[in-house]
């Protein structure tokens, strides 16, 4: 056996959302700032993300933690986040994966009953601070990005819906937040199949007319997802981001939870020191807590803390054989969609 290259994985889920984790193998991405490897990442060399999302080595469901040498002195460790469309700035959940993975192996040592791990993350810093007993991390509550809200109600016109209305928020990426009683759906494991392609259809549709530009990192430019969401009777949130190529996101998503507040605090609902809990269609769960009013550019903001847990299932060694006929890997429509 021979490999052209090889990378090692700590494999990790969030309420059941996988994120394998990259530990070895990947010395670094050029730019100088985290935001110019993440473009880097989507304009020049998009080899590396391609090679490890597509099959036959990976499959639509999932992420890779790609960790990288720190740009910003303050922080421990880069963070970029590798999906089947695109490498991302920022994800709730793969952060979670990420600190519990460096903790739980000792790449940054643990301390208890609190251990922080830093982020540099394109969309800005993330502290992570774990709460950990016995060797391992039960929680992780995440510093996020600033969040805002661009364009509330905004409106798109369908043949299915007739006019359909959604938040164009920013919390690490930018979301399309969309109720689901407009669609006719319910967010339940049965619709999951139903809720991704409406989701990633509609995606389509609205980044086709909306630019969604960030006032201060154009890196950052562009609609990421759909998140549709549903108030619960306990005053819960029941959400579902839906991600191409056209699957859900089985975590509560964090990203999507730090936009959420943003527009909720938009509409005046809620005010420095509220807690809201966000609910996956699996049943997982985050806390957001609302800390502090900010500003981002134009817009005003909010501060939040995001709080979840992940659980290591494995440890992987990837490689590339030379002779490999799909060194890019591939994807067919059975399980990817049109």
């Amino acid at each position: 056996m021979r490999f052209a290259r090889t990378l090692q994985t700590v494999d990790v889920h969030c309420a059941g959302e996988i994120g394998r984790v990259i530990t070895g193998g990947v010395l670094n991405i050029p730019g100088a700032t985290m935001a110019e490897k993440l473009l880097h990442l989507n304009t020049v060399d998009d080899s590396l993300r391609r090679w490890l999302c597509s099959e036959p080595r990976s499959g639509p469901a999932g992420s890779f933690c790609l960790l990288l040498p720190a740009c910003d002195p303050a922080a421990d460790v880069g963070l970029i986040v590798l999906q089947p469309d695109q490498a991302h700035a920022m994800s709730g959940s793969n952060a979670m994966c990420a600190t519990t993975a460096l903790l739980e192996t000792g790449m940054i040592p643990m301390v208890e009953p609190v251990s922080v791990v830093t982020f540099d993350t394109a969309a800005g810093l993330v502290k992570a601070t774990a709460t950990c007993q016995g060797g391992k991390v039960v929680k992780v509550t995440l510093d996020m990005p600033p969040s805002f809200v661009t364009r509330q109600d905004a409106v798109i016109e369908t043949p299915e819906w007739g006019t359909l209305r959604y938040d164009l928020c920013f919390g690490g990426v930018f979301y399309a937040l969309v109720d689901v009683d407009q669609i006719g759906l319910t967010i339940t494991p049965e619709n999951a199949r139903a809720l991704a392609m409406t989701g990633v259809d509609l995606r389509n549709r609205i980044a086709a007319v909306e630019p969604a530009l960030h006032p201060t990192t154009p890196a950052l430019h562009g609609l990421a997802y759909v998140m549709f969401r549903a108030r619960e009777a306990d005053g819960s949130l029941r959400t579902c981001t839906t991600l191409r190529p056209g699957r859900v996101d089985r975590s509560p998503c964090g990203t999507g939870s730090n936009s959420n507040m943003a527009s909720a605090h938009a509409r005046g609902r809620v005010r420095p020191g509220d807690v809201v809990t966000s609910r996956s269609i699996i049943g997982g769960e985050f806390v957001t807590e609302f800390v502090a009013e900010t500003t981002v550019g134009p817009y005003p903001a909010t501060q939040n803390r995001v709080s979840g847990q992940a659980w290591i299932y494995g440890i992987s060694q990837i490689g590339l054989d030379p002779s490999d006929p799909f060194p890019q890997g591939f994807t067919l429509s059975d399980t990817w969609g049109s």
